[in-house]
């Protein structure tokens, strides 16, 4: 910008006391973002791009997208989901720049500079802006060699002889069970203890190590479509199926 230092320094500096915030780490060889300061230069951004589109609400081509979107989903929703239908969404929309990260990890919205998150569960008490878009039909899987080794069971009474894959978001904490609605009783859900020697924290192992014949698990149909299709996988107990997860969009106040 052809400015001296002092006065970019002071520039900064009260944009800091205007803040109330410290939003670059200074030492003798390098200055870099802190948190605060990354949040609210990707905030800065935002706004640039609004005034953009502001500028240009009355364009021929106002109809078009614009502009930088970065947005978090799990990795199997991204994988199967997402990334598949993305060459025909970017050719309609090139003037859109998407950031897509895909982690099993609850990412802090704000504070990491998403404009939105995918979530598939139960969500947590949360100020954020909820959107439903749907629910996941969940199935039950095994490997043919788990099959092979174990057995197939018939009914939930059968699984006390079987083994779970475990999954935990935060390892050293795990739901030990089997969890099913009641057939005959659409509002009940029913959950078996089930042994398992195996606990995972991404749906990438999960699957893994389903394959592998390590165990059971429970998860979101469209993941498993294709390795059903070739048998890979095989579905077990379709009548005792755990409840559909809710999908939901979260983002803040815009």
């Amino acid at each position: 910008l052809s400015l001296p230092k002092a006065s970019c320094s002071l520039a900064v500096q009260r944009l800091e006391n205007e803040l109330g915030t410290r939003l670059l780490h200074r030492t003798t060889r390098r200055v870099q973002l802190t948190q605060d300061g990354q949040l609210f230069y990707e905030r800065c951004k935002d706004l640039l791009v609004d005034l953009d589109e502001l500028q240009g609400l009355f364009r021929d081509d106002r109809r078009a997208l614009h502009g930088r979107l970065r947005v978090d989903m799990p990795l199997a929703v991204a994988r199967d989901v997402v990334l598949p239908q993305l060459p025909e969404f970017l050719t309609a929309h090139p003037a859109l720049e998407l950031e897509l990260s895909s982690t099993d990890r609850r990412v802090d919205l704000i504070r990491e500079g998403f404009d939105c998150v995918l979530r598939v569960g139960a969500l947590a008490d949360s100020s954020l802006i909820a959107k439903p878009l749907g629910h996941y039909r969940m199935v039950n899987c095994a490997s043919p060699a788990y099959l092979a080794r174990f057995g197939r069971p018939r009914r939930p009474t059968d699984l006390r002889t079987h083994r779970l894959v475990y999954y935990s978001a935060t390892l050293g904490t795990r739901d030990c069970t089997f969890e099913y609605v009641d057939p005959n009783s659409p509002d009940r859900v029913v959950q078996v203890e089930v042994p398992g020697a195996v606990t995972v924290n991404n749906s990438d192992a999960y699957y893994g190590a389903c394959l592998a014949g390590l165990g059971i698990i429970q998860v979101p149909e469209p993941g498993t479509r294709a390795a059903l299709a070739s048998g890979q996988l095989v579905e077990i107990l379709p009548k005792y199926r755990a409840a559909p997860m809710a999908v939901t969009l979260l983002y803040a106040n815009r």
